[in-house]
């Protein structure tokens, strides 16, 4: 193992980490964002609304997210009219096309996660909330998303983690991340443990601090979920007494 390769090399990781993270959370914000009021319309009685979401999930979570990527970077810079309109100016950025591509591909995702939450919600939360004279956007305002986010959270942690994974792909872009850098070192070392293993050790802290962060909020936002423990009173079993013979 040389470690001072990997010593040297540090830097040009940080700065890899840094590109890895905030592809990640402007990704998440905005995907989030998206899919909170899709699950809704997924979840709709309309049926045109429902199932024009459903194809957009369908056909995103049905394509790898690198054809995605590729198609967005590489395929739409084929056509004149793209090249000639204003859009232009954002497709042929590269960090644009993988904010985009990431982000239509975990709003996907999210999306059928918090739709099934929400059908998850129990009768009694909606005959409650209307007895007290909340519908429509009250309602899931304040029972039906809290509700079901918090349900949520064990099914949304994987796709945040999955998501952070992902993210390795951007480097096919020209985007310096984690993997790019580890592909680099490797290119003028001629190293593979050194290179791949530290981008592999920065993945891996990296994916334990996300699932972490996603337990305190599950101990946070389910306590009220967890079985609660009862006191149960002593039993004690009746003795029976040795009687010596005569």
């Amino acid at each position: 193992m040389q470690w001072q390769t990997i010593l040297d090399s540090l830097p040009l990781y940080v700065e890899g980490i840094r590109t890895t993270l905030v592809l990640l959370v402007i990704s998440l914000l905005s995907s989030f964002a998206l899919a909170v009021p899709l699950a809704v319309a997924r979840v709709s009685s309309n049926r045109w609304l429902s199932r024009s979401v459903w194809f957009y999930t369908y056909v995103l979570r049905g394509t790898p997210l690198l054809v995605q990527l590729f198609i967005l970077y590489h395929g739409l810079a084929q056509f004149e009219v793209v090249r000639e309109s204003a859009a232009w100016v954002l497709l042929r950025n590269a960090w644009f096309c993988a904010w985009l591509a990431f982000t239509l591909n975990s709003t996907a995702y999210s999306t059928e996660i918090f739709a099934g939450a929400l059908k998850a919600t129990n009768n009694g939360e909606i005959e409650a909330a209307r007895s007290y004279g909340l519908s429509g956007f009250t309602l899931y305002r304040r029972i039906l998303l809290p509700s079901a986010l918090r349900r949520a959270l064990p099914q949304y942690s994987n796709e945040v983690v999955g998501l952070m994974h992902a993210t390795a792909i951007a480097s096919t872009v020209t985007l310096v991340d984690i993997t790019r850098v580890a592909r680099d070192v490797y290119a003028n070392t001629l190293l593979v443990s050194e290179s791949f293993g530290v981008a592999a050790f920065i993945y891996f802290v990296l994916t334990f601090t996300l699932v972490g962060i996603f337990k305190l909020l599950e101990r946070r936002f389910m306590r009220h979920l967890r079985p609660q423990q009862t006191h149960q009173p002593a039993i004690f079993e009746p003795q029976t007494l040795c009687i010596p013979k005569p």
